[in-house]
C-alpha cells in the first residue's frame, strides 16, 4: 500500500513538471460530477466525532498502532487525512474528533466483524464508508465466492446493525470506483461491477445517506488528465487523486 502511495507521489510530482496540473481545477470536476448530490449535505456540529471507514482507500497506509484522534500517522496519507487537515483548518472551533479506521482489502463482512470496536464504541456523529471495490475485485483474483447479493445484504445488515445502536448517526456513502485504461483485465470488470456501484447507489438511498457519486467523478477527471494521473492501478488513487476524493467529501458537508 505504501508503495502505491510513494509511485504515485512520484507520477504527480512528474505530471506537474510538465504543466499539466496548472489545467486542472479540482474543485470543477466535482462540481461538475456532482450536480445529482447537490442539496443533500450534511451539517458539522461542534464536538462531533469524525468516523472514515472501508478498504485500502480510506486505509491509505495508516498506522494501525495509533488509534488516537486527529493524529497524523493514524489517519494515513490519503484522503482522510487531507480531508481532516481541511476540517481542522477551517474550523478550529468546532472541537472536531476525526478517526481512520479503513482496512486494506477488507470486504464488507470484515467491517462487521470489527464494526463493535472501529464504530459503535468510538460513536461517531458522522460517519463516511466506501466499501465495495474488494466484494468484487476478490472474485476475480483472490478466490472470493460473494456475489452482489452478498454485497448487498451484508451491507444492509451492517448499516441496520450502526442506525439500530447509532440512531443519529450522519451518513456519507463514497460510491465505490474503478477507472479506465490502465488495468489489462478491465474489461473484466464491466458490466459486473456497475452492479455493485448500483447497490451502493440504493442503499445510500435507503438509509437517506448521502451520496458522493465518485465513479462520476473520476470520470470527469480523466478528460482533464490521463488515468494514471488520478491512480496508478485503477483502484487506488494518487495524489491528485486523493485530493479528488476529499474535496468530492468536504463538498457535501457544511460548517
Amino acid at each position: 500500500m505504501l508503495n502505491l502511495f510513494n509511485n504515485s507521489r512520484r507520477g504527480f510530482i512528474k505530471t506537474a513538471a510538465v504543466g499539466t496540473i496548472a489545467s486542472l481545477s479540482i474543485p470543477q470536476i466535482v462540481a461538475a460530477a456532482s450536480t445529482a448530490s447537490k442539496g443533500k449535505k450534511i451539517r458539522l456540529e461542534k464536538d462531533d466525532i469524525i468516523l472514515f471507514q472501508g478498504d485500502s482507500i480510506t486505509d491509505a497506509g495508516r498506522d494501525k498502532t495509533n488509534l488516537t484522534a486527529n493524529n497524523n500517522k493514524a489517519l494515513g496519507t490519503g484522503y482522510s487525512f487531507l480531508t481532516t487537515c481541511e476540517l481542522l483548518n477551517k474550523h478550529p472551533d468546532k472541537n472536531f474528533t476525526i478517526y481512520n479506521r479503513g482496512i486494506s482489502g477488507n470486504k464488507v463482512y470484515q467491517l462487521a466483524d470489527r464494526w463493535d470496536n472501529d464504530c459503535l464504541n468510538l460513536k461517531p456523529a458522522v460517519m463516511s464508508i466506501m466499501i465495495g471495490v474488494n466484494d468484487f475485485w476478490h472474485t476475480l483474483t483472490n478466490g472470493y465466492t460473494g456475489t452482489v447479493e452478498v454485497y448487498k445484504n451484508d451491507y444492509i445488515k451492517l448499516l441496520d446493525r450502526t442506525k439500530t445502536a447509532l440512531p443519529n448517526l450522519k451518513l456519507i456513502i463514497l460510491e465505490p470506483y474503478f477507472v479506465n485504461g490502465i488495468r489489462p483485465e478491465e474489461a473484466k470488470w464491466h458490466p459486473a461491477f456497475d452492479d455493485y456501484q448500483q447497490v451502493a447507489r440504493e442503499i445510500a438511498e435507503k438509509y437517506e445517506a448521502t451520496f458522493i457519486p465518485l465513479q462520476s467523478i473520476f470520470n470527469e477527471a480523466v478528460k482533464q488528465a490521463p488515468p494514471k494521473y488520478w491512480t496508478p492501478d485503477g483502484v487506488h488513487p494518487s495524489m491528485a487523486g486523493a485530493s479528488l476524493i476529499s474535496h468530492a467529501w468536504l463538498d457535501v458537508v457544511k460548517g
